[in-house]
């Protein structure tokens, strides 16, 4: 356990790295720079904010500069917003953890649920509309999702507000859009898994001991029908994050996507890459998260 530990912290370390430099050349490569946008400056105001940031020093000291910051936690300040990058994300960052952690909830509870009553009543009317509910969740983007719900719940049937957040009735917009196809996809998978473990050995003698199909189904089979929607977890988190930019905007929440899109149109660098590693730091440690709960799950699976 503490080698693989170890070796997944050497290659989060490698990933982390690798990311930094693609990411600092690819928005560095990028026609036009962060001030280009503002109205005509004198020479000397452009070149002194080029200092401030360190844009007028070679490209392999601004490369090294900013990996050195980096490592020690440093994120930069924002060229547009001229505050720290550590608070920007600060601010935003629980926010979009709330958002994330409630469409994810959303989704597995929903998922799994479909996906196990659908499996127990397999061939029935009720399992076909389920299956087509989740193929046409799998289908709809959160944006298209995000759409209707808008018309729906705030035009039509005035229930919930368009935008905002803090408030529960702000939340369950955004976390429904944003976790909905999530859902869909936890539905097929856990379905699929659940009719492969009521197929086996193990699950065939309980039934025959006597036990009862509600037990059968949440002790024996459920378990075992866990692994592949475990395994799908760390591509969902992975998708949350990257949907939550559009889901964010849309809504107006006030999360690191809604940052993080103001950021790129506007060519803020120093904001762009902190929310880039703040990213791929989190997505790594889900994965890793997810890899651990393997063992967990099914005593079976070695950690190698």
């Amino acid at each position: 356990m503490i080698a693989f530990c170890v070796r997944r912290l050497l290659w989060m370390a490698a990933t982390l790295w690798v990311v930094f430099t693609v990411t600092f050349f690819l928005v560095r490569a990028v026609p036009g720079g962060p001030f280009d946008a503002e109205r005509e400056q004198p020479e000397e105001v452009r070149a002194n904010l080029r200092a401030k940031y360190n844009l007028d020093a070679p490209l392999h000291e601004q490369y090294l500069t900013t990996l050195w910051e980096m490592a020690h936690g440093d994120l930069g300040y924002s060229m547009k917003m001229d505050i720290s990058v550590n608070e920007i994300v600060a601010d935003g960052f629980p926010v979009s953890a709330s958002l994330g952690l409630l469409a994810l909830t959303f989704a597995i509870l929903l998922g799994l649920t479909t996906g196990v009553v659908s499996a127990l009543f397999r061939g029935s009317a009720g399992d076909v509309l389920l299956r087509l509910a989740a193929t046409v969740g799998i289908a709809l983007p959160n944006f298209v999702i995000a759409g209707v719900a808008i018309i729906v719940f705030v035009f039509w049937i005035p229930l919930l507000p368009a935008a905002g957040w803090g408030s529960p009735r702000q939340m369950i917009l955004p976390a429904f859009c944003l976790g909905a196809p999530y859902a869909a996809y936890v539905a097929r998978i856990s379905r699929t898994s659940m009719l492969d473990v009521l197929s086996q050995d193990h699950i065939r003698t309980a039934k025959a001991k006597g036990v009862g199909p509600v037990r059968v189904a949440l002790v024996h089979a459920l378990r075992g029908a866990l692994l592949p929607v475990v395994s799908f977890i760390g591509p969902a988190i992975a998708g949350i994050l990257t949907g939550s930019l559009v889901v964010e905007k849309l809504f107006a929440v006030p999360g690191i996507g809604t940052y993080f899109v103001d950021a790129a149109l506007q060519r803020d660098l120093t904001l762009s890459m902190g929310v880039v590693m703040l990213y791929t730091l989190l997505l790594y440690s889900m994965n890793f998260l997810v890899d651990l709960s393997y063992a967990v799950l099914d005593p079976r699976v070695k950690l190698e």
